[in-house]
């Protein structure tokens, strides 16, 4: 394919991340020669992840509207949004795009705003099932809206959409009985026993995390034959820590962070987690059964209408977020029982995947450049 020079720009959370470097890989597949520059928001951990991937960033100095609204941030807000403008048409001009990718976070809006006002063409990839206001006025001059669930036109416009699904790292699919037995031994689990993964985020979930402590509290009832893979979150690890010390649970494994996310799917027999459009997707493209606890606190409550994606085809099981304490474990360790229950979870979340996006999203960028 021919060389083209590329912005992707957006960031805030892996969500964000991880998709659009999967679709700078597909770009650099396509032609190794492809010029990608990425546009992150200053202090934000794209500024980490995405050198560390091999590809250049530019930071912009933005940040989101605070929920306290009288916060002296939001007053300061319009400036920053001016001033992110203007620092992005500077890079723009510099770096001459052949078209601009906008995945979402702070630094997607005011790129794409200035590539549109400087007639290069824009793409977006909106990851989740309910579109947020910036995509939605963004998608009215986007030359295409690259979506991972059906229905999305209700917010833009039909003749732009295409399904593409959510990029997503290539390992991520159903495990072959050599990866399942790679995965019981990197992290020593007992093959007897179900195992649960609870996958609060990199950063952390207190929903999950206190639901976990109210669990162990009353002693771990119906857990005798189980394990437990925890991620608990780096903001969470030292009071987490404490809480298990002095705790015989050797059937409970926490941690920060799981490095190799792959193998803990691989490993597990039921999934908890929020309903991030990431993780959906991934939980999807592996076939697993798994129990969402959408956040309540995201933009417009997409992470809900993520999970009642599948929630609707019989692929996933929700919990309310204020729920979670009191029936989160109750559910998982009532489904675990259910083989049959979880065989069918499986099947439907694994028909529910699209696992070419990256491709698909890169061809739609070659269309909108011929």
């Amino acid at each position: 394919m021919d060389k083209i020079k590329v912005i992707i720009s957006g960031g805030g959370t892996g969500g964000h991340i991880f998709p659009a470097l999967s679709i700078a890989s597909e770009l650099k597949k396509a032609n190794p020669e492809n010029e990608i520059l990425f546009v992150g928001a200053k202090g934000r951990m794209e500024m980490e992840k995405v050198p560390a991937a091999g590809f250049e960033i530019r930071g912009l100095d933005i940040t989101g509207l605070d929920r306290k609204l009288l916060s002296r941030k939001n007053f300061a807000l319009p400036f920053k949004v001016i001033g992110s403008i203007r620092e992005a048409r500077k890079i723009i001009r510099e770096f001459k795009p052949d078209i601009a990718i906008g995945v979402g976070g702070y630094a997607s809006a005011p790129l794409l705003y200035a590539a549109q006002t400087l007639s290069i063409p824009t793409l977006i990839q909106e990851q989740n099932g309910f579109a947020g206001l910036t995509n939605k006025i963004l998608g009215r001059k986007a030359k295409a809206v690259c979506v991972a669930y059906e229905g999305m036109e209700r917010f833009f416009p039909a003749d732009r959409i295409i399904l593409s699904g959510n990029p997503i790292r290539d390992v991520m699919r159903p495990a072959s009985g050599e990866k399942v037995d790679e995965a019981f031994s990197f992290y020593g689990l007992d093959r007897g026993r179900k195992q649960l993964l609870i996958v609060g985020g990199s950063l952390g979930c207190r929903t999950l995390n206190e639901s976990m402590k109210q669990w162990i509290l009353k002693g771990c009832p119906g857990g005798d034959n189980l394990e437990i893979i925890w991620q608990c979150g780096k903001y969470y690890k030292k009071s987490i820590d404490e809480f298990m010390e002095g705790r015989s649970l050797p059937y409970i494994h926490h941690t920060d962070f799981i490095s190799r996310m792959d193998l803990a799917f691989a490993a597990a027999t039921l999934v908890v987690s929020r309903s991030g459009a990431s993780s959906v997707s991934e939980i999807c493209a592996c076939g697993k059964a798994s129990i969402f606890v959408p956040s309540p606190n995201v933009t417009e409550d997409h992470q809900t209408h993520n999970a009642m994606a599948l929630v609707r085809k019989d692929a996933a099981l929700i919990v309310k977020d204020s729920d979670a304490a009191a029936n989160l474990m109750d559910t998982a360790i009532g489904l675990l029982r259910d083989e049959e229950r979880i065989h069918a979870l499986e099947k439907n979340a694994l028909s529910m995947a699209l696992t070419d996006a990256g491709k698909v999203i890169v061809t739609e960028i070659y269309r909108i450049l011929k």
